[in-house]
């Protein structure tokens, strides 16, 4: 197959997932595993950490500090939050000084404004109040744009590695806004995932399947402590993989070692797939397609081939 007919078939595969259902979504999945099956993708295909019960100290040997990154703290979109809102009572102190509005004025502003938001947070779960947020965040911080385009890049990244289709993503809310008028949707990648919501709600979930999901939630995170320092998004994933491990009945210590492998097997990824990982954020940012997506994922792959070495234990 030249390079033109993978461009086709991948321009089919986006197709299918700007269709709704079950079984396009299954078909794109069998389209890329096909794909990958003839040698012409990568996906699934990814070399990791070998899976066993990994100690504390051995992530620590390879410069890991899980408890930073396993509870994120939005101080980011807090601090615009707040920002926001100094900004609205200057501007009502600001006005009362300068006597364009009287006490009684300033009053009934600032319970409209209590009116207008508990309305939003009853109504759509404060999604106006996100898009707010979401979108100054971008104009008065330089690196949250580039921040959320690193996490759901790392999402993306890792999901397509260890063999779970990524169906879309959204970067803003005020880009899916523009586009297709919902509001209350945060930045977030989307999967083809039938299979394994099918294996939780039988109560019968594969250790592979389990192994993929918790390589995925823990991505976000994981990436921005490895770009940044500590990871602000990412909470929500956490908690998600807590509860899961939770419902499936899982000991302290079987949970525990879930987590750790899969922190270190999806350290170990991103690191040694850090090109790959800038070029996918730059493509996502750019608005590519999934499709497009794939393409750039594979590209750099074919140029810069992972050079990290393997886990130390």
């Amino acid at each position: 197959m030249t390079a033109a007919d993978l461009e086709q078939r991948l321009k089919e595969l986006d197709k299918l997932l700007a269709s709704d259902g079950p079984q396009a979504e299954a078909e794109a999945t069998r389209l890329v595993a096909s794909l990958a099956e003839q040698g012409l993708l990568s996906y699934g295909k990814t070399q990791q950490v070998p899976k066993r019960a990994y100690s504390l100290a051995e992530l620590r040997l390879n410069k890991i500090q899980p408890e930073q990154f396993l509870a994120p703290t939005d101080s980011t979109l807090s601090g615009v939050r707040n920002l926001l809102q100094g900004g609205f009572l200057a501007g009502l102190t600001a006005a009362y000084f300068a006597q364009a509005v009287d006490l009684t004025q300033i009053v009934q502003i600032v319970v409209v404004a209590a009116f207008l938001l508990t309305a939003d947070q009853v109504a759509i779960a404060g999604g106006v109040e996100a898009l707010i947020v979401d979108t100054a965040g971008r104009l008065v911080n330089g690196t949250y744009g580039r921040r959320v385009a690193l996490h759901e890049a790392g999402h993306f990244l890792v999901a397509y590695l260890v063999g779970l289709l990524p169906k879309g993503y959204t970067l803003s809310s005020l880009d899916l806004f523009l586009r297709t008028r919902q509001l209350n949707v945060q930045a977030g990648c989307q999967f083809c995932d039938a299979a394994f919501q099918a294996e939780v709600a039988s109560g019968r979930l594969t250790s592979g399947s389990l192994d993929t999901y918790a390589c995925v939630a823990l991505a976000g995170v994981a990436t921005e402590w490895l770009r940044f320092g500590r990871a602000e998004g990412g909470l929500a994933d956490v908690q998600q993989l807590d509860r899961l491990l939770a419902a499936l009945r899982f000991t302290q210590a079987k949970a525990d070692a879930e987590v750790r492998w899969a922190v270190l097997n999806v350290v170990s990824l991103l690191r040694s797939h850090e090109a790959v990982h800038d070029a996918l954020a730059a493509a996502m940012q750019r608005g590519a397609s999934v499709g497009e997506c794939i393409a750039v994922i594979e590209r750099e792959l074919a140029a810069r081939p992972p050079t990290a070495a393997a886990p130390q234990t």
